[in-house]
């Protein structure tokens, strides 16, 4: 058909394409369009991960940039930091810098290492004169007789063994060293409990003064006895007494306990 008439027989005039194609190419409003500002966004946040500075360019007041000319520089940057980006990350290069430190060496003076040394050397002598007096005290105990029962005793007591002297001047005043000594002759024995043993202890005294561990032997056991002797002269006369090796009267001379 080849066209549309009016009802009142006028031919309806066609319509223009014209219109609807400027339409389609009018000019878009003024300012930075949508692609430019996303680029311009993305180049800004390049230039702060990389440390780049981004420089921004105005729109002409009469708005007839094209989008084209104006995303041209972002463009050209945004490719290059994207460029340097990649390439850090595939070399593994870091962004940060890690400083290095050096540790001064901590200096001894010559004086004090020497003091250390010295300290060090009296540390060890004394390691081993402990260690010679363990083994001399082991020989006496191995040996027996009045110094090692002595010994022996002390070691129990978990007294200290420069106590021996004052110990053996007792035991040989009480009992001249026999184990078994009996006093038939003094008060004690006159009231049926005569003393026994090295300390000539009376069975009572024994009883309350031998040491726990050995409270199952008989008054006659040597180092037993000595327990209970060294522990009734300390109880009643002192550590001080007990170093002297007993009481003595004005001349000097031993007095019994």
């Amino acid at each position: 058909m080849a066209g549309h008439r009016s009802p009142r027989g006028v031919r309806a005039p066609r319509t223009s394409q014209t219109g609807r194609h400027q339409a389609a190419h009018r000019p878009p409003p003024a300012g930075p369009s949508l692609g430019t500002t996303v680029l311009a966004t993305t180049a800004a946040v390049g230039a702060v991960a990389t440390g780049a500075f981004t420089a921004l360019l105005p729109t002409p007041a009469d708005g007839t940039t094209t989008t084209a000319a104006a995303d041209a520089p972002l463009d050209a940057m945004l490719a290059a930091e994207s460029s340097a980006l990649e390439s850090a990350a595939a070399t593994g290069v870091a962004s940060v810098a890690v400083l290095p430190v050096e540790l001064a060496a901590e200096s001894v003076p010559a004086d004090e290492h020497l003091a250390r040394l010295v300290q060090g050397a009296e540390i060890a002598e004394l390691h081993a004169e402990q260690a010679r007096e363990e083994a001399r005290i082991a020989a006496l105990i191995e040996r027996g007789g009045v110094d090692g029962w002595i010994a022996e005793a002390l070691q129990v007591l978990d007294l200290p063994q420069d106590l021996a002297s004052g110990v053996k001047k007792i035991v040989m005043a009480e009992s001249g060293g026999n184990p078994r000594a009996i006093n038939n002759w003094d008060s004690n024995a006159r009231r049926g409990t005569p003393s026994q043993g090295l300390m000539q202890t009376i069975p009572s005294t024994y009883k309350h003064y031998v040491h726990p561990e050995l409270d199952g032997r008989p008054i006659t056991d040597p180092v037993a006895n000595i327990t209970a002797g060294v522990r009734y002269m300390i109880d009643n006369y002192g550590m001080d007494t007990l170093e002297k090796g007993g009481r003595s009267n004005s001349a000097g001379s031993y007095v019994g306990y």
